[in-house]
């Protein structure tokens, strides 16, 4: 993602105000819209909320009204919990467009995502999955797999570098990539996905069939990656204790709806009855 100064990012992406714009337009629609419509009329303003986002979940759990321009941050480790069927795979889908999603806005670097070429933003906007899928071949080849889809090769040192990365040992360049363990494999995915050299991580359990070893393996990955090239992850997760070990701020879902943003040491003050429950029983 570059320097710090230079790091690309979602518009409100990583701010409270974010998660309630995208959950809006992924999860309730058009006539969430048209409510926020009706009320930005009613203040005077008469803005369009699918483009400026004008309400969200503030502070330390509490709702509030943010108004102006949207929170902006680059870098960082962003957690998504919540029930089963709460929606969190469909914001992570919503965010590279492997899922379209209902009218309204979500803008990287000012651009609606909509309007972008979907290969660029993929290639922005990586996603690692619960279950890796190796292609045929080597580890070499996987990692190899993406930039040479646009005509450029990976020289062995870089993808003996991507596997470091990865948590892996560059010397498993020439394995078939069927001998490798789940674990393995979850960690060459990675590097894979890494190859595209995105700005934005997307996780959707990426460690849910992994043994305590590699999970551990997998989330030491995640935050060096941030410490070392700047990128900004956003990771969904059943595990409480995970996302309080690798998340930066946590975004609670419930009914496809955004009910707290908390920092990871204050989500014992979660005020929602549902999220509480979650919780206590996590």
């Amino acid at each position: 993602m570059g320097s710090a100064a230079g790091n690309k990012h979602f518009s409100s992406f990583f701010s409270p105000v974010y998660f309630v714009q995208l959950l809006r337009r992924c999860l309730r629609g058009h006539a969430s819209q048209q409510r926020l419509r009706a009320r930005a009329r009613e203040r005077g303003r008469g803005e369009d909320p699918g483009a400026e986002p004008d309400e969200a979940v503030g502070g330390d759990g509490g709702r509030d009204t943010a108004r102006g321009e949207p929170g902006r941050a680059g870098g960082g480790d962003r957690g998504v919990i919540g029930p089963s069927g709460s929606g969190k795979s469909t914001l992570l889908r919503a965010l590279n467009r492997l899922w379209e999603p209902a009218p309204g806005s979500v803008f990287l670097d000012a651009h609606d995502i909509c309007r972008l070429d979907v290969l660029a933003l993929r290639r922005k906007v990586g996603m690692l999955f619960q279950l890796p899928a190796m292609f045929e071949g080597t580890v070499a080849e996987n990692v190899r797999f993406g930039p040479q889809l646009r005509g450029k090769k990976l020289s062995d040192a870089e993808v003996q570098k991507l596997l470091s990365l990865a948590d892996l040992d560059p010397s498993l360049v020439s394995r078939p990539a069927s001998e490798l363990s789940v674990g393995q494999a979850q960690r060459v995915a990675l590097a894979r996905t890494l190859a595209n050299d995105p700005e934005v991580l997307l996780l959707d359990e990426p460690t849910s069939a992994l043994d305590p070893i590699s999970t551990q393996n997998i989330e030491e990955a995640i935050v060096r990656l941030k410490k070392t090239r700047g990128l900004t992850t956003v990771m969904v997760s059943h595990s409480v204790k995970q996302i309080q070990r690798i998340a930066d701020l946590v975004c609670l879902l419930v009914a496809g709806e955004v009910v707290e943003v908390l920092h990871p040491a204050n989500l014992s003050h979660a005020q929602h009855p549902m999220a509480r429950r979650f919780l206590e029983l996590s």
